[in-house]
């Protein structure tokens, strides 16, 4: 655990009893929230913590680490004074950490030319650069219909038994922004060790390149690693970005878990609680997270931030997903419906959205028809969706010729477009293609949303 140092602080030794993860420290004077604490025993052994509560002299401190073990009436705590800060820099590529930054892999403390603050501050709004250009993720309902551009925040939300992990694992190793430095941050919350084993093998590729930091937290972790992950991850990500001039995807899930840890430790706090139980100021709170991303003018870099939420019982309007759709700039929605039929991955193409698409594609950006071939793509799905609709009513044989061409369409559109393997990246060249013959099965005089001379250069005619 890599925190501040003040060897000149007190240390108290009135540690007056041990709760499960928690301590109580009494008689300490001048301690705020949030403040690191360092834990030592008698034997040398050192443990770490955080304020979660502080009054009349009393502190209540998560330790990390659990208090198995040890005995209050041997025990030290010394309060550093701040909060917790982390070494940041190149050091962190390649490695993989636990949720607090301590090595998994067997290798040295991740160490840095400076130290950050993991809480961190939002971009200031005055020297935020518009985000602009493409991150390209290989995955052709992504690229082609919800762009992701380079600052952006994009959240993609999910259900439980939903591929939403191997998405976000395929996303992280096989993003690129052409020729340009790039790195990812992976950032896994209270997955199980059969998950994290699995986020470990599919990103090994990136991390033997040196382009990936990987940080795990499970399930049998402490509630308080998981709200330090997120913030440790950015802070990481904005010193590649903004001070070694890389384009940082940070992808972190899952964020449900991860408001779960909040609103466990604002119950330990006593604080409070609003919609669900969460604290009140949940909202706040994952803004002060998806905000640290973004291009700041006059630097090189930027920090693209990809969270992933899984909705309680596939609800939208849950506390989590509801707030996250309020800050984030659009969303990727995975669809039961879809992965029921063996479509991989499961994007509901008519329920997502990337507000920030017209930014990062389109003619100088990704290519000329990329715009225009989303919308008419997006068009034609409503219309498509109608026509099943009306054919569970009426019956297919009452359709007219067109009709059933748009039901063709949809099938073609979830089979030649969307559905692809867990391993195969698709360059965006390929991907338009695709998109191209799905269109193709329709008729030219439908496909009134392309110019003319797109139709032509790709042989539209009215028999489709």
């Amino acid at each position: 655990m890599n925190g501040p140092v003040d060897r000149g602080r007190v240390e108290y030794t009135s540690v007056r009893e041990l709760r499960g993860p928690l301590a109580v420290v009494d008689k300490v004077d001048g301690v705020g929230w949030d403040e690191f604490v360092r834990f030592t025993t008698d034997t040398g052994e050192e443990r770490h913590g955080l304020v979660l509560d502080s009054d009349r002299g009393t502190a209540v401190v998560q330790v990390m680490e659990g208090t198995a073990g040890l005995d209050p009436a041997r025990l030290r705590a010394a309060f550093t004074g701040s909060p917790l800060r982390v070494p940041v820099g190149a050091g962190w590529l390649g490695r993989v950490c636990n949720g607090r930054g301590e090595p998994l892999d067997g290798g040295p403390p991740v160490l840095g030319d400076s130290t950050s603050a993991v809480g961190g501050l939002p971009l200031n709004p005055v020297r935020r650069e518009p985000p602009a250009d493409a991150v390209l993720t290989g995955i052709s309902a992504v690229d082609a219909l919800t762009t992701l551009v380079r600052g952006q925040k994009l959240p993609v939300f999910s259900a439980a038994g939903l591929p939403h992990l191997e998405l976000a694992v395929q996303i992280a190793a096989q993003s690129t922004v052409g020729d340009e430095a790039f790195s990812v941050v992976f950032a896994a919350m209270g997955v199980t060790h059969a998950d994290a084993a699995l986020v470990r093998d599919g990103l090994a590729e990136r991390s033997a390149a040196g382009a990936l930091v990987l940080l795990l937290n499970t399930a049998d972790d402490p509630v308080i690693e998981r709200i330090l992950t997120p913030r440790i991850a950015l802070t990481v990500a904005e010193e590649l970005a903004f001070g070694g001039g890389r384009h940082v995807l940070v992808v972190m899930t899952d964020m449900t878990s991860y408001a779960e840890a909040l609103r466990e430790v604002s119950a330990a706090r006593g604080e409070v609680p609003a919609r669900r139980a969460y604290p009140g100021y949940l909202y706040s709170d994952l803004a002060s997270l998806y905000e640290r991303c973004g291009r700041i003018r006059g630097l090189p870099g930027s920090v693209t931030v990809l969270p992933v939420l899984t909705m309680p019982a596939g609800d939208i309007t849950h506390p989590v997903p509801d707030l996250t759709g309020y800050i984030t700039e659009g969303q990727v929605v995975l669809s039961r419906a879809l992965h029921a039929k063996g479509v991989y991955p499961p994007v509901d193409a008519l329920s997502s959205l990337s507000r920030l698409m017209r930014k990062g594609a389109g003619p100088g950006r990704t290519r000329d028809d990329h715009l225009d071939v989303a919308a008419q793509l997006l068009s034609a799905l409503a219309r498509a969706r109608q026509v099943r609709e009306l054919a569970d009513l009426v019956g297919q044989a009452a359709l007219s010729p067109t009709d059933e061409r748009y039901l063709h369409f949809d099938d073609a559109f979830a089979r030649g477009l969307v559905d692809q393997g867990r391993s195969e990246v698709r360059p965006l060249a390929d991907t338009l293609e695709r998109a191209w013959r799905v269109l193709l099965t329709l008729p030219r005089s439908q496909l009134t949303m392309l110019p003319e001379a797109f139709l032509d250069a790709h042989g539209a005619t009215e028999e489709g």
